[in-house]
């Protein structure tokens, strides 16, 4: 399915699920009736569920692998890396924490009341007894085939991060084959994603018209708040990015703004940063940003530094939280932040990558798995938001770390170089 068609359909979908969820709501006679007509949009909502679960494992372990394979060992790669890390975790931090204090202030999932159903399986941590100490312990596999069994994101990142560092230290025959291969899979589960998303309609109509047939039009009310709220958050989220890239670039921070207009657009309009990443790789060029730089901190960013992910996948657990009458307390709120921290690395900047994190996480905080249906729903328009909000993240980074390294060949710098400014600064 063409990604230009996507959004169309699932836009069709919200329509059909509100219309045939409000004629069943209405003409279904009783509470108990309304419940069992939802339950056969349930039994969609159910496999569309476990379509997105099937494609975590393979998903994580081949972009995180190949995203540490590619760092290599140099020094000079290090010392980029190392800044570049920095930054990425520094604006992950922010963006969650604006997101997690923004959906507690406002409180969009309140008083949806959706019902909490069942499931046979149980997650392997109940957050009733979650303790530093059980979180820890958890986090590394017994076994990688059991990790990947049981979808155990945390478990999976952990073997990945291993076997990264493991690859990108071995420099020998087959090296080569190996980075490929990987590189390979990644392409391939990515096509399988698109193909699954392909389903989005459905399960979105079946998501919709479930919700609305229990809960009646009210509901539509919540989503409005939800987006409106979402996108003051993006909002702040830029004044933040700008703001610390003034502190480092200066004014030419607002060139920098200028010259990336047209991928941020691109990425708004098509809800991938993937396709305004060739226009975004021109632009931080324009603004003197070495390739050396560029070619490595970029790519980088697609899978570390989603700054606008970070902060829906916030709004998208809490949200959900809050719809199912979940209360957390801080310490739990803070073990999201951290798990999102961890979860979220390895994921590119392809669109509704964000769903799968959310999708993988809630199990692991007892959350209603069929809550990321609610979110889906109105997917298309938070994901327009963060998308173009990774790429702004991820062109000011690129241009912070570039400012940060010695100009060492000439021959990399354009010829209107002199937009970045040439004093070094010191590593963030």
């Amino acid at each position: 399915m063409k990604k230009n068609k996507l959004p169309r359909r699932i836009a069709i979908g919200i329509a059909l699920g509100v219309l045939v969820g409000w004629a069943c709501h209405h003409f279904a006679g009783s509470e108990q009736n309304a419940k069992e007509i939802a339950s056969y949009f349930s039994m969609v909502t159910d496999i569309f569920l476990r379509m997105i679960k099937m494609i975590i494992a393979p998903l994580v372990f081949a972009t995180l692998v190949g995203g540490i394979a590619s760092m290599g060992n140099s020094r000079s790669v290090g010392r980029i890396g190392l800044r570049a890390m920095v930054w990425f975790v520094t604006a992950s931090v922010i963006s969650l924490a604006i997101g997690m204090g923004l959906v507690n202030l406002f409180q969009p999932g309140a008083g949806l009341n959706m019902e909490v159903v069942q499931h046979a399986a149980t997650p392997v941590v109940n957050t009733g007894d979650f303790s530093l100490k059980v979180f820890i312990s958890h986090v590394f596999p017994r076994s990688i085939a059991e990790a990947m069994a049981n979808n155990e994101i945390l478990q999976i990142v952990v073997f990945s991060l291993f076997f990264g560092f493991a690859l990108a230290g071995v420099k020998r025959a087959g090296y080569t084959t190996i980075v490929d291969g990987i590189e390979e899979l990644a392409k391939v589960m990515f096509k399988v994603t698109d193909f699954v998303m392909a389903f989005a309609p459905i399960g979105v109509f079946a998501a919709i018209a479930s919700a609305i047939t229990t809960q009646g039009l009210g509901l539509i009310v919540d989503y409005g708040k939800l987006i409106t709220e979402f996108y003051l958050g993006i909002v702040i989220l830029w004044c933040v990015l700008f703001g610390a890239g003034y502190l480092f670039l200066g004014r030419s921070v607002f060139t920098l703004g200028k010259l990336i207009r047209e991928p941020v657009l691109l990425a708004f309009s098509t809800a991938s940063s993937e396709s305004a990443y060739p226009k975004t790789m021109e632009a931080l060029e324009k603004f003197g940003a070495p390739k050396r730089v560029s070619s490595f901190v970029l790519p980088l960013g697609y899978s570390f530094n989603l700054d606008g992910s970070m902060m829906y996948q916030a709004f998208a657990i809490m949200f959900i939280a809050q719809a199912y009458n979940v209360d957390l307390g801080f310490t739990q709120q803070l073990l999201i932040l951290l798990t999102l921290m961890i979860t979220s690395k390895g994921m590119a900047g392809v669109a509704r990558a964000s769903v799968v994190v959310v999708a993988a996480t809630l199990p692991m905080f007892n959350l209603p798995e069929a809550g990321i249906l609610l979110i889906l729903g109105i997917d298309q328009f938070l994901d327009m938001a963060r998308t173009a909000t990774n790429v702004v993240g991820n062109s000011i980074a690129t241009a912070v770390v570039a400012k940060s390294e010695p100009h060492e060949e000439a021959e990399d710098e354009p010829a209107n170089a002199s937009v970045l400014p040439t004093q070094t600064v010191a590593s963030a």
